[in-house]
């Protein structure tokens, strides 16, 4: 593990873990301090950046928060943490298949930043921004609208009886707009969850402050938070403190099988592992999307469903989390399964 790479940010296992929530002021100070140029985030690893193996792509430019930044290991290119935010020349090749937006979403946008995609929920885009820039993320390509989406839908529409909170992340909203996106989703009476999709806690765990816990946890919707961690090495102490600063809410986590990263049952059910010990249940296991710039990630599905199995042989049921597909126009997720599979093409990468 490298050492603290600023005055900002501290090793977490070097030092005690208090209780409870941040300051507001900590996140958005370590937001600021996020990395954002590739030469230096290679100079903190202690790795060439003048290697052909980085590059930069201005389309979708570098970004990752210190606290992410310090669980790196230095000297290795290889590293699991790296490999997802470090841009590549291989982001720049043209693959066959691969789009800008390949789940069709433009197509259940019914307002901007609204989308419809399921039955029962309503998902909202408040924001295009996030803390770390995934190298695999789906919405890369996404033309996000300025300004708060509307809940008119929400309100006319009274099957909704969730509403998603997506993004970009939503935890990127101050404590104070939060408050009232939150508030004026409550007044609307149909709506009985709140389910936010979020990487801050486990990037920039400062995020959790006392004002968010307080929202989360006295809303009159029953919330869910659905984290988005891919390997074991992300959930350090710190982490652990924010996940336990949210007690009474649901925690969930979603994974998505990257090629390099986390496509073994070993890593995977580490990862299980250190989720549900620090209080956090795995929910879902994505396949990648076919996203334009991503194709060196993706898994063929016969070698995803045989990894799936291994994990399964592994752990108790409850920390196996689903593998599964979207498929845009569907009325769910598409569980992997020997039916799904013989429909589903091979991927271009093992």
């Amino acid at each position: 593990m490298i050492p603290a790479v600023s005055s900002v940010t501290k090793r977490a296992d070097e030092r005690a873990v208090p209780s409870g929530a941040w300051p507001a002021e900590d996140w958005r100070r370590e937001l600021r301090c996020a990395v954002t140029d590739s030469s230096e985030l290679l100079r903190l690893l202690d790795l060439d950046e003048n290697d052909p193996r980085a590059t930069v792509d201005e389309r979708f430019p570098l970004r990752v928060p210190r606290p992410f930044v310090a669980r790196m290991k230095r000297g290795d290119w290889a590293d699991p943490l790296l490999r997802q935010v470090l841009p590549t020349r291989l982001e720049t090749l043209d693959v066959q298949g691969y789009g800008a937006d390949p789940l069709q979403e433009a197509a259940a946008e019914i307002t901007p930043g609204v989308l419809k995609k399921y039955a029962g929920r309503t998902l909202l885009l408040p924001t295009g921004a996030c803390a770390v820039h995934c190298r695999y993320c789906f919405r890369r390509h996404f033309p996000y609208q300025s300004g708060a989406p509307s809940l008119t839908a929400v309100r006319e529409d009274a099957g909704t009886r969730e509403v998603i909170l997506s993004g970009g992340d939503p935890l990127l909203l101050t404590d104070a707009r939060l408050k009232t996106l939150v508030a004026d989703i409550e007044a609307i009476g149909h709506v009985v969850r709140l389910r936010l999709h979020t990487r801050l806690p486990v990037v920039i765990p400062q995020r959790v402050t006392a004002a968010l816990v307080d929202l989360l946890t006295t809303s009159r919707l029953r919330v869910v938070v659905v984290l988005h961690s891919n390997h074991g090495n992300e959930i350090d102490a710190d982490c652990r403190r924010a996940f336990a600063a949210l007690k009474g809410v649901t925690l969930l986590n979603q994974s998505v099988l990257l090629h390099g990263v986390n496509d073994d049952a070993a890593t995977l059910a580490e990862l299980s592992e250190r989720l549900f010990d620090a209080g956090v249940l795995p929910y879902y296991l994505h396949m990648p999307d076919a996203v334009a710039g991503t194709a060196h990630f993706d898994v063929s599905a016969t070698r995803a469903a045989a990894i799936h199995r291994d994990l399964t042989a592994r752990l108790p049921g409850y920390l196996v989390p689903k593998l599964v597909r979207e498929v845009p126009g569907g009325t769910a997720k598409t569980v992997l399964d020997a039916a799904a599979l013989g429909a589903w093409p091979s991927a271009p990468c093992p």
